[in-house]
């Protein structure tokens, strides 16, 4: 790896890790080193992995709830999942990924940066209601909200959150998921844009509660 073509720590990330903020660079400079190798994450972003991916994901941390269980589905890289066990020690993540390869790293990663608050789960959504229920689901580039809403919807208990990292066609994600948002018996969503002024790219945060069991 070229140590040149990785992006340097933005000043804004002391911030929002505060005191956690030696093992988010442990974490960072170990996916700089490993993660393209691993299939985790692309060839150029090495040069954004700060910015648009591990500071995308620190800003959903404050909405976790105060030791909450909260299960992140597809966390492939540990985008949001070990971002977020990092920044919310007080919060139990269950970090659920199906592809053998990722898992071990998940696992690996969690035992390094000595992050007792992560359990990983070899497994699709549909496969881990049994560890359930949670009180709030993440999810970042897994799926649309149609497909996203019914698949994680089975892991939440009555009151559950969904929090979910979405892109610019949020909105439209959102009307195409009328009937799906329906049937979950969400309240109506929001979508907040974190980090605006902060961040080189602002984090949209679609969040909808299950008002009442289905």
């Amino acid at each position: 790896m070229k140590h040149s073509d990785v992006e340097p720590e933005p000043a804004v990330a002391s911030g929002l890790f505060g005191a956690r903020i030696d093992v988010a660079r442990s974490f960072a400079h170990r996916l700089a080193e490993v993660g393209e190798e691993l299939g985790l994450i692309g060839p150029v972003e090495r040069e954004r992995l700060w910015s648009r991916h591990i500071l995308n994901c620190a800003l959903v941390a404050p909405f976790l709830r105060e030791g909450a269980r909260v299960a992140d589905v597809g966390s492939g890289a540990g985008l949001p999942g070990l971002v977020l066990a990092i920044a919310r020690p007080d919060v139990e993540l269950i970090l659920i990924e199906p592809m053998e390869r990722r898992t071990e790293w998940l696992r690996d990663e969690a035992q390094r940066l000595g992050l007792r608050n992560v359990t990983v789960l070899r497994a699709r959504a549909e496969e881990a209601v049994d560890a359930g229920p949670f009180d709030q689901v993440t999810a970042r580039a897994v799926k649309a909200l149609r497909q996203l809403v019914p698949m994680t919807r089975p892991l939440l208990s009555a009151g559950g959150e969904m929090l979910f990292l979405k892109g610019a066609r949020v909105e439209s994600e959102i009307a195409e998921s009328v009937k799906q948002r329906r049937a979950a018996r969400l309240s109506d969503p929001e979508v907040l844009i974190l980090g605006e002024g902060v961040v080189p790219e602002p984090t949209r945060l679609f969040r909808a509660t299950v008002v009442e069991a289905s």
